[in-house]
């Protein structure tokens, strides 16, 4: 906390520094992050606190805060938690995951085929702990199938969480440090990011990246011998595991779940067609997935499942980004840090900023944090060196979604890490993944950026 003390003095006293509402946001700023990193206070208190001194400060007015907590950002995680929940009470994801897994023959054919569908639960559940909190049962059943396997075990272990966070970047419902990115960029360049060309941008590259991630962990993870020994897993054998039906045809619940689902990811595709906002589209989906008597849970129990502190504290740090773009605190931060880059060509720009969005993870845990944290930062760094400054803001975003190192880094990492009944991984494990990984992840999104993006509708320059 002394080099924090110190650089808020040097933040105060430096010439040619910040002034005004800039200065307060920038000290503001300067105080959140150390708290995040440096202790184990609470970070949606400290969220909160940030928020509420920066209207106290007069840097935001209060019907920013009070707008933000109403937002309809929240109203859409809101609707998508009990759409969500609503799917998840039938059990259909079980029943997809086990006829997928059960064609497997080979460890390496149930690892793709693991990768395959936890990308589809990221069009199902929008949050990553939350589809950790339902692929947890699946992977209980996987092990316990496999047996006395240990390194397979591991190996899966170990799989199940890296492709869950790697897939978030697949919608922009994966995670909330995605709405927030598309809020700053409102705010600071008036444009955003659509539902439908989000799937365009994140579905290849979450595709391409649980993909390779799958081979560096049977790499890492297991022998040759343990990846060419036949491996069959019946269906009976998972279904024992996750005490629910997966064979047969649909229950009435589950077609109802999967026509819903499928209705409200298409609405928000094409939402370009009718102009209805997506946030709508997630209360009416959330509505008739809740109706009395004909749906398959209840908006009581659907509202029970929704995360209203990761609401909160994405709202009070939307507030803190609002501040840092508006005052001009981030444009004065980011030329001290990436000054050096205005003469670099757009690849070294997207690759140093995609190096410390990757790095992030070790000083700021929350990835919503981190998108609060850096995205105010990239966004007036690409503008001054002439570059697109949502393409920036989307690669850092996405390689913000890297957070394997430690086993407090993302809960799906820590989930997986302590599972009754079933040997895990170790915290050398993890960074033995991470030292190859955080690389890949990093080259990956910078190629994406400067050869693939492009091509989809999102130049870099």
């Amino acid at each position: 906390m002394c080099a924090v003390v110190g650089l808020v003095v040097v933040i105060l006293a430096a010439p040619g520094g910040p002034a005004g509402d800039a200065r307060i946001a920038l000290v503001v700023f300067v105080c959140a992050v150390a708290l995040w990193v440096g202790t184990r206070v609470d970070d949606v208190y400290v969220a909160l606190g940030a928020a509420l001194a920066l209207v106290l400060g007069g840097v935001v007015g209060g019907d920013v805060l009070f707008a933000a907590l109403g937002s309809e950002t929240v109203w859409l995680l809101v609707a998508a938690f009990v759409l969500s929940a609503g799917v998840a009470a039938t059990g259909l994801t079980a029943r997809c995951a086990a006829a997928l897994l059960c064609r497997a023959r080979t460890v390496r054919q149930m690892a793709h085929l693991v990768a395959i569908a936890l990308l589809f639960t990221a069009f199902a559940v929008p949050s990553t702990s939350g589809r950790a909190a339902l692929a947890v049962p699946v992977f209980t059943a996987l092990a316990r199938a496999v047996g006395p396997r240990a390194r397979v075990v591991r190996a899966f272990a170990v799989l199940f969480p890296t492709v869950i966070l790697l897939t978030a970047v697949a919608t922009l419902l994966g995670a909330g440090a995605h709405l927030v990115t598309n809020d700053v960029l409102a705010t600071t360049t008036g444009r955003q990011i659509g539902f439908a060309h989000w799937l365009l941008l994140g579905v290849p590259l979450a595709v391409v990246s649980a993909h390779i991630a799958a081979e560096l962990v049977l790499r890492l993870f297991t022998t040759v011998d343990d990846r060419s020994t036949p491996l069959r897993i019946s269906v009976d054998e998972l279904a024992s595991g996750l005490q629910t039906p997966v064979t047969g045809p649909l229950s009435g619940p589950e077609v109802q779940a999967l026509v819903v689902l499928g209705g409200a990811v298409a609405a928000w595709s094409t939402g370009p067609l009718h102009g209805a906002h997506p946030a709508l589209v997630a209360l009416v989906g959330a509505l008739v997935i809740t109706t009395p008597r004909f749906g398959t849970t209840t908006m009581s129990h659907g509202l029970r499942t929704v995360p209203w502190s990761l609401l909160v504290f994405m709202a009070a740090t939307a507030v803190l980004g609002t501040a840092l773009a508006t005052s001009g605190a981030a444009g004065w931060l980011a030329e001290g840090l990436f000054g050096a880059l205005h003469s670099a060509p757009p690849w070294v720009v997207v690759g140093a900023i995609v190096l410390v969005s990757v790095a992030a993870h070790l000083c700021i845990q929350s990835r919503t944090a981190r998108s609060s944290v850096l995205i105010p930062l990239v966004i007036p760094v690409a503008i001054g060196v002439g570059l697109n400054p949502v393409a920036v803001a989307f690669a850092s975003t996405a390689a913000a979604g890297f957070c394997h190192t430690l086993t407090s880094s993302a809960k799906p990492v820590a989930m997986f890490s302590a599972i009754d009944g079933v040997e895990t991984y170790s915290a050398a494990d993890l960074l033995r993944l991470s030292a190859w990984l955080a690389p890949i992840t990093g080259l990956l999104v910078t190629a994406f950026a400067v050869f693939v993006w492009p091509h989809l509708g999102l130049p870099l320059t």
